[in-house]
């Protein structure tokens, strides 16, 4: 029997990035056995994954215990991630073969070392991610362009996101608009002021919009947002939850982060807003869907921390209104 270890242990819009590779290993080998090497965050996600034959929660500090429990000397490894710990994980799990990125292609140069195997070097900053993903599965003969979403959503999570949007206020009948102000990097977030400018300028008569968050910074954020706009605040919602509340949305407007990836993949229309991250590797891939981006002399820069975020500040409320009257008038 084949075997596989898929290792894409973070982030959460990655781990959906890299389910169109997952499903085409699938399709390649439907006898296969094929594990997931995840942090427990992620397992959230994968939880709603028909077809993988074991979830393996890696232990952040308990990196050589995690390492034994997916040993098999059997098995192909394929890292996604493409850091030094990753690709260590694929060596400590004694993979025959070890499949990662060209040197050219890695955050982490260094993780190379580990692998038996390296995909071609590719075009970065052209290449839509999800592509990216796709072409390492060329070191094992397979082809595949189609960008397929596995993903299975409980009725029971589905309802439970209904209850609690019920319990804020919104009617049954009414198209929900999840507006995402939140993002793991500071520098991918849209500013409140800017939000708090957007709200009185959409008026969608039959939508229930939604301040979605994360975290607690951002829950106070999303409060401010709420107490000056009136557009109520999601209450907490899992990792299931949230991408629940996605699939019963009729529009998404986010920046670069998990929720705009999740409406990606469930074919949501959105409206994506894009600073310091390039739009062409981790935005949108249907033409349907509204970047706003303005690109500057240091964009993309990928940078966590930035003295100005003039790339951000250019993204005005107008346009933003404009573009989710435009989606909403021809697609929702």
């Amino acid at each position: 029997m084949d075997r596989f270890l898929i290792i894409r242990l973070s982030s959460l819009g990655d781990i959906i990035h890299t389910l169109p590779a997952f499903a085409a290993l699938r399709r390649s080998f439907p006898e296969a056995e094929i594990r997931w090497a995840v942090e427990e965050k992620g397992k959230e996600i994968l939880d709603l994954v028909p077809g993988i034959d074991k979830v393996s929660v890696v232990d952040k500090n308990k990196w050589l215990r995690s390492a034994q429990r997916m040993k098999a000397r059997d098995q192909t490894a394929l890292d996604f991630q493409g850091l030094v710990k990753s690709a260590l994980l694929a060596y400590l799990s004694r993979s025959r073969r070890r499949i990662g990125f060209s040197r050219e292609n890695l955050k982490e140069p260094l993780a190379s070392v580990f692998y038996t195997d390296r995909s071609s070097p590719l075009p970065e900053e052209e290449l839509h991610v999800i592509s990216k993903n796709l072409k390492l599965l060329e070191t094992l003969g397979i082809r595949e362009s189609q960008f397929e979403f596995p993903l299975r959503i409980p009725v029971e999570i589905v309802q439970s996101v209904r209850s609690k949007l019920a319990a804020i206020g919104r009617e049954d009948g009414l198209k929900i608009v999840v507006y995402n102000i939140g993002a793991a990097w500071k520098t991918k977030r849209w500013f409140p002021e800017k939000w708090i400018e957007l709200m009185p300028k959409v008026d969608l008569s039959d939508a229930f919009p939604v301040l979605l968050w994360g975290s607690e910074d951002e829950k106070r954020l999303a409060e401010i947002i709420a107490e000056r706009t009136g557009v109520r605040a999601a209450p907490f919602l899992s990792v299931k939850e949230v991408i629940a509340l996605v699939r019963l949305a009729s529009l998404v407007v986010s920046g670069d982060t998990f929720a705009l990836q999740v409406a990606c993949a469930l074919d949501v229309p959105v409206v994506a807003l894009f600073g310091p991250t390039n739009p062409r590797r981790n935005g949108p891939f249907r033409d349907r869907d509204k970047v706003i981006f303005h690109k500057r002399d240091c964009t993309p820069c990928y940078k966590h921390d930035c003295s100005d975020l003039e790339c951000l500040m250019d993204i005005s409320a107008d346009e933003v209104a404009a573009a989710v009257y435009e989606l909403w008038g021809r697609h929702v």
